[in-house]
């Protein structure tokens, strides 16, 4: 995985802005991207610091709880629920959701969800 760029360069781009230069004269004496420093730049005006965001992580899958009883039970008691209609019926209950994340749910479940041409 890729690493931020260190915060003194970060600044250095800041001070080299600041006194008057522009994001491409910046960029190519740090030798660094454009967009880098103009994101830096803009990073320093919405939050005042050019500190990189938190990099990775775990996010916890959105359908779980509440929203994963009612899509597992919609399995059981409907055998011909498509994903879009499971998505849209999640969708009613407040949790907006593509029908590939449904799948993807149904996966780890270990749900098998392949329709056959004779539609059983």
């Amino acid at each position: 995985m890729a690493k931020p760029y260190s915060m003194d360069l970060r600044e250095r781009a800041m001070a080299r802005l600041a006194a008057g230069q522009t994001t491409y004269q910046v960029a190519a004496a740090l030798q660094v991207g454009v967009s880098s420093v103009i994101k830096w730049a803009a990073r320093q005006r919405k939050l005042g610091s050019v500190a990189p965001g938190q990099m990775g992580g775990h996010r916890r899958h959105r359908i779980s709880g509440e929203y994963r009883q009612l899509v597992l039970d919609a399995v059981v008691n409907k055998s011909h629920v498509t994903l879009h209609q499971m998505s849209a019926m999640l969708k009613e209950k407040g949790l907006e959701v593509h029908p590939s994340s449904v799948a993807r749910f149904l996966k780890r479940e270990g749900k098998s969800f392949k329709k056959n041409t004779a539609g059983e």
